[in-house]
């Protein structure tokens, strides 16, 4: 079965597929999935109701045993090549991430992981999307767009602890820097005069962990459509750098394997309202053939230390993994500058 449930919405009746993000300023209610690399899919739906989640009709195995694309030791190196492109100039702050991998069997229903995550994991942007080949379940904390009429927003995150007594200064700079990006990201689609950030550094507090938000607002100006926002402002800032386009060239040379829906764009577009929420693609796992994958990362600045962004990313993903590979959620016990 072909269903989207994204924002408390359940969308079924799949009418069409396309890549043309033009289509989201036609008509139709779509779920729109964007991986990384720029890879659209754009489903339209003719059904669409406010709804809990399909109960799942089929099983999910019992674990599952992952392997990362960076192990510990490759992971902190990576921090170390980051700041040295710091200290000479080249980048400000870059995104460093990792994918774990783990076999799934050919019957595995991920409404049973979008169910688990639900209950252990709430978040104000969870999706769970399957549509001809492409299935995505995420658990995502992070506006990358909402839009309604010709008012577009974002909330980037950046800064992350266990506790709000866990945050630093160079998580409020982080944070910072990349508001600045978003920014100028949408100042090049919006009204002259009409970006504005109604609030920063706010501390929200989700499962297990609590972030710095902040939020971006601008109107869009006359002729400005969903392509034109996605060539200003995709990948999102906050998991990529600044500036961005040298942070995207290093995430390149250091990250081994793509990182696919994650970091990319999933939510929906109401066409006919002109309105929409997409997250930021974190905390997302996503199927390939008999593989599902789970991405988790770090935002590196100069005052970040190997050990402790290596932490960071363990405590983003252990949440996750576990309710995914059907172990009990623990709560955290150790801090982050261990």
């Amino acid at each position: 079965m072909y269903f989207a449930h994204v924002g408390g919405l359940l969308a079924t009746g799949l009418r069409d597929v396309t890549t043309d993000l033009g289509a989201l300023d036609g008509t139709g209610w779509w779920a729109v999935v964007v991986t990384y690399e720029g890879k659209v899919t754009c489903a339209r739906f003719d059904q669409v109701r406010r709804a809990p989640l399909p109960a799942p009709s089929g099983p999910w195995p019992a674990s599952l045993e992952w392997t990362g694309s960076l192990d510990r030791q490759g992971y902190e190196d990576g921090v170390r090549r980051i700041r040295a492109y710091i200290e000479q100039g080249e980048v400000y702050q870059a995104n460093l991430c990792r994918v774990l991998t783990a076999v799934l069997p050919p019957d595995s229903d991920p409404l049973v992981l979008a169910g688990r995550l639900a209950s252990g994991n709430p978040a104000p942007y969870a999706a769970a999307v399957r549509v001809p080949e492409l299935t995505v379940v995420s658990a995502s904390p992070e506006l990358y767009l909402s839009r309604d009429g010709d008012v577009v927003a974002s909330r980037p995150i950046k800064g992350t602890g266990v506790t709000a007594g866990d945050l630093l200064e160079k998580d409020r700079a982080e944070n910072v820097m990349i508001v600045d990006l978003v920014r100028n990201d949408l100042g090049r689609v919006a009204q002259v005069g009409s970006v504005t950030v109604p609030a920063l550094c706010e501390v929200e507090q989700h499962p297990g962990l609590v972030h710095l938000v902040s939020t971006v607002r601008a109107e869009l100006a006359a002729g400005q459509g969903w392509p034109e926002l996605f060539a200003a402002t995709f990948p999102p800032g906050s998991v990529t750098g600044a500036p961005k386009s040298s942070a995207v060239r290093i995430i390149n040379e250091l990250e081994p394997e793509p990182r696919g829906p994650y970091c990319g764009a999933v939510g929906w577009v109401d066409a006919d309202r002109r309105r929409a929420a997409l997250a930021v693609g974190i905390r997302t796992f996503w199927v390939e053939h008999d593989l599902i994958r789970f991405g988790t990362g770090a935002g590196i600045t100069w005052g970040s230390d190997p050990r402790r962004e290596w932490r960071e990313t363990e405590l983003k993903a252990s949440r996750l993994i576990a309710l995914a590979s059907g172990r009990a959620v623990r709560k955290q016990e150790w801090r982050l500058d261990r």
